[in-house]
């Protein structure tokens, strides 16, 4: 079996260079990307693609700004692996779109991330509802028998009315680092307009 995977000899270095290129060319594109910041639950890490730009805006002057960040809402927390596994399906696909320029002027969020903002509501909000069902506050709006997701009330919470990129014309997000290396930045003429 092992026979069959090894090259000829006239082969060998034409295909350990070729692997070692595409190797070093992965490692590049993993550095380049970031990709490992996107283990980690920071919200500037959100804004690496500029088309999230209003949602971070929207969020830093939120109540939840102090409380939740992007992954607390919009990743499941039932268990680790889960956890990790839609952020990497969600990120390959944001990062597909982003890459071919497929985004829209106007994000949606798709059908399986409302399911786990609204179970994400419940679980931050538990107490809170517990409460009022409790001292029977519940009006017919937060009935369960309605079927209502807490979004359809509450759409504002948190990015308030973000609808386009427009909505937030002047707002401050991080951005994100040039990926030009600074050797590369040394050498480069500089084009300044005098």
């Amino acid at each position: 079996m092992l026979k069959y995977l090894n090259p000829p000899d006239n082969w060998k270095i034409p295909v350990l260079l070729i692997s070692g290129v595409l190797v070093g060319l992965g490692l590049y594109v993993l550095r380049i990307s970031k990709a490992t910041s996107y283990l980690a639950d920071k919200p500037e890490t959100c804004v690496n693609c500029h088309i999230m730009a209003p949602q971070y805006a929207t969020w830093s002057h939120s109540a939840h700004r102090e409380v939740a960040h992007c992954n607390d809402c919009h990743v499941p927390h039932n268990n680790v692996l889960n956890k990790y596994y839609f952020k990497a399906k969600d990120g390959l696909r944001h990062a597909t779109i982003f890459t071919l320029r497929r985004e829209s002027q106007v994000i949606f969020i798709k059908k399986e991330g409302q399911e786990v903002v609204q179970t994400n509501c419940i679980r931050c909000h538990a107490n809170t509802i517990i409460n009022q069902k409790l001292s029977q506050v519940v009006s017919n709006y937060h009935s369960p028998v309605l079927d209502r997701k807490c979004i359809d009330c509450h759409r504002e919470t948190p990015h308030g009315r973000v609808n386009s990129l427009s909505s937030v014309p002047y707002a401050r997000v991080p951005l994100p680092e040039s990926p030009v290396p600074d050797w590369l930045k040394k050498n480069m003429p500089s084009f300044e307009l005098k």
